[in-house]
């Protein structure tokens, strides 16, 4: 049996580690397009705040997006609740709040993280040798995830980690398409050129999808970017595959069997993997890419507020007989925690 706090905290603490292992990885990628001389800096670092949904954030606080402006933004500015370093210091917190329930080394990991963002020199060291900072951030965020699934019993636990973990992971990919689509290619005359091709890398890299996808497709083209990150089955950080393995972990925790469910959560998620197994790409791609983008963003939105009111929302007991019922509650394998 598990708290429902220690499932909120274990929920949390993945969502904010892989919300701050994406953010690092897409500076990382900016930074990399740099090389290639293919855009303005302002046309570069704009997408970035774009992709948090708090553009209108940064510009009022940072005014134009330059690679200074926009990764302090993202990185070192603790009154912003999505940066980098407010994720971790959130993701630290939850953490040391179930000591009890994670492993020695997961806890040290996790804190690693955290202390390499914390550093009082840290900042001058994403200014001077900013590929290093940020690829140093990504391989703490492999070894978070690694040193979770490797040290940690997979009970409830793990799998809390697991569904909180991967629809992040989905919610990210839906907005680096997104804004592709709709911030990195302001003009048609670009398409099929060579900085089209550039920058259609770059998105695969943000995902470290560039050689997965070269093994299956031969050339670069924007319906096969789309197609491999939407619809892969066998690949990790495919919008597809995330929610289907967090169907198989909430599964794991409600005990039911495929294509039945226990509650709310299992319904929204089950229906959106089972239309995302059908889906056809090229005909998305031709309709709008954007509108099929922005609602999987709302229908996830509404699996998470699902998952806090079926798992980690406190009901009050309205009937005294019920407090003789509550056991029953244990066919989901989550005790509430009432004081």
């Amino acid at each position: 049996m598990m708290l429902s706090r220690v499932a909120d905290a274990i929920y949390w603490m993945s969502r904010y580690l892989e919300r701050a292992e994406n953010i690092a990885r897409l500076i990382d990628v900016d930074l990399q397009l740099m090389l290639d001389k293919a855009t303005e800096e302002q046309a570069q670092w704009e997408p970035l705040a774009s992709i948090t949904g708090d553009v209108k954030w940064f510009h009022e606080k940072y005014g134009p997006a330059t690679q200074e402006s926009i990764t302090k933004f993202l990185t070192f500015d603790r009154e912003y609740p999505n940066s980098i370093i407010s994720c971790l210091t959130a993701a630290r917190e939850n953490a040391r709040s179930i000591r009890d329930v994670i492993s020695s080394e997961f806890w040290q990991e996790t804190n690693r993280f955290y202390l390499t963002v914390n550093d009082s020199k840290a900042e001058e060291e994403a200014g001077l040798r900013p590929h290093q900072f940020y690829e140093q951030l990504r391989r703490h965020g492999y070894l978070c995830n690694g040193v979770c699934d490797f040290t940690m019993t997979h009970n409830d636990g793990w799998h809390f980690s697991q569904v909180g973990r991967l629809l992040k992971r989905a919610d990210k990919t839906t907005r680096i398409l997104d804004v592709k689509y709709f911030m990195l290619l302001p003009k048609p005359d670009d398409v099929g050129r060579p900085i089209d091709v550039i920058q259609w890398s770059a998105v695969l890299n943000s995902a470290s999808a560039f050689e997965m996808h070269r093994r299956r497709y031969r050339e670069i083209q924007p319906t096969n970017v789309a197609e491999f990150l939407i619809a892969a089955r066998g690949f990790p950080r495919s919008i597809y595959f995330s929610l289907d393995k967090a169907e198989i972990s909430l599964r794991a925790i409600t005990g039911s069997p495929p294509g039945t469910f226990v509650n709310e959560v299992e319904q929204k998620l089950g229906a959106l993997r089972a239309e995302l197994s059908f889906v056809n790409v090229s005909e998305i791609v031709s309709s709008g890419l954007h509108e099929f983008l922005d609602n999987l963003q709302r229908r996830m939105n509404a699996i998470d507020n699902a998952m806090q009111a079926a798992y980690f929302a406190i009901q009050p007991i309205s009937n005294p007989a019920e407090l003789d019922n509550s056991a029953t509650v244990t066919k989901i394998n989550i005790q509430e925690s009432v004081q």
